[in-house]
Formats: C-alpha cells, structure tokens, sequence
C-alpha cells in the first residue's frame, strides 16, 4: 500500500466522490472480501462489488489475493494507498489569481500547489527519501508582525547563503507563514 496516492485523473475524481465509495474504501484499509465489507456497510456483496470494481477501474483499490468460498473465488481488495490527495490540475486555476507580493494568499495558495506537485513528483520514485517537516504555532505580538516577518527573511536569507552553492544534492525549501484563526472551545 503506497502513503500518498496523487488523484490527477478525473475519472479517478469521478470514482472517489461517491460517498458510498468512500466508505467501502475505508473499510479496504486491511486487505477484505466484498462480502465482509458489506456485512459491515449492511449492503449486498453485489452492491459492494459495484463500487470496488469502479475504484479498481480508477487505480484507487487493488484486488491483492482471492480464496475459495463455498465452490465459489471471492476477491480480496485493499485500498491502494492510506491517503489520496486531489490535484489542483483537476480544475487548475479559473482565471488569474492575484498575486500582489509574497505576503499575499495567492503566493502562498501557488506556493502550496508547487510544493503539493513536488510532493506527488517524489512519490514516483523507487527510493525513501529523507525529508524534513516542521510546524508550529507563533505568537507575535500586537505591532510585531514586521519585526517576525524581517527576522525570518534574515533567517531564511541566512541560511541560503552559507547552503546556497552549485554542487552537491538539490534541496527545495518552502516556508508558509499565515495567520491561524482561534479555535473557540465552549
């Protein structure tokens, strides 16, 4: 089972968004019969066989083994990955998105879209690649937002001079850096 599976297709769009089939992948997170999944969702073996086939079709299941039951070969299905990220490619931008500098949602929404394409890019290969993932929260205080912002590019700027050369192995840095709303727990 892969980690990520990049959904860039709109037929596999079109299989995945039927709610019925997103339960019936979920249930193939651990390799199962359309009969074991259907006793659970309290449907036919043959209402869930339909949807397994169109997931399979999509590339988005993989049918990994059969058994006999009963005289009868029962297929056993799991999905084919843990996670399935949609592409932007799917609708792509509608229109053109205004980008007034690096301090705007659209730098920030092309910049996650480039790193989201990176990402489905390195799926592709046959090695595990040491990667890297850092998040955190800030609290900058009231008036503070330019200092935070400068010292970051200083930082940044920083660290890209003393790594920045033209050999050894290429390394893509990307920094998102925007407002988190406050979650109100009542």
């Amino acid at each position: 089972m892969k980690e990520v599976l990049y959904v860039d297709r709109f037929e596999q769009a079109d299989a995945l968004f039927k709610p019925q089939r997103v339960d019936v992948l979920r249930r193939l997170a651990e390799p199962r019969s359309c009969t074991e999944v259907g006793a659970e969702l309290q449907q036919s073996p043959q209402r869930v066989y339909y949807h397994v086939k169109k997931l399979v079709d999509a590339g988005l299941v993989e049918q990994v083994s059969e058994r006999r039951v009963r005289g009868i070969v029962e297929g056993i299905y799991q999905a084919s990955a843990q996670s399935y990220w949609l592409s932007p490619k799917l609708v792509g931008t509608i229109g053109q998105r205004r980008i007034r500098d690096e301090l705007s949602v659209g730098f920030l929404l092309n910049l996650v879209e480039e790193v989201q394409n990176d990402l489905a890019d390195l799926r592709l290969g046959t090695r595990e690649l040491a990667t890297l993932g850092v998040s955190g929260e800030l609290r900058v205080p009231p008036g503070g937002r330019q200092a935070f912002l400068d010292d970051l590019r200083s930082t940044l700027q920083d660290l890209f001079a003393r790594h920045g050369g033209s050999e050894g192995e290429a390394i893509k840095l990307a920094v998102a850096c925007y407002p988190k709303e406050e979650s109100t727990n009542e």
